[in-house]
């Protein structure tokens, strides 16, 4: 079975599971939110240079996929914090 996603469902996919990620533990969410959001961003980051430098074989797709991937993290904290009122629950607000 193959399935192609385009980046639009990727991006809601993403944001569908990392919002309840969010919902059921915001801790979690935050932590990998962040650390996620590095390494994936660091993995793009370096992957664009050394494209720069030299070309390769990988498609245009994979640079898209892994931004969407960091953007979807930072939309779903950020829809979590506007359905909860912009607090965290382990902040103690």
């Amino acid at each position: 079975m193959n399935i192609r996603l385009s980046l639009p469902e990727i991006f809601l996919l993403e944001v569908v599971a990392w919002l309840a990620l969010w919902l059921l533990n915001d801790y979690l969410a935050t932590l990998l939110t962040l650390i996620i959001g590095a390494i994936v961003s660091a993995v793009l980051l370096i992957a664009l240079m050394a494209e720069w430098v030299e070309r390769s074989k990988v498609p245009r797709r994979y640079f898209q996929v892994m931004a969407v991937s960091i953007a979807a993290p930072v939309a779903a904290a950020v829809l979590y914090l506007l359905i909860s009122g912009r607090a965290l629950s382990f902040l103690g607000n």
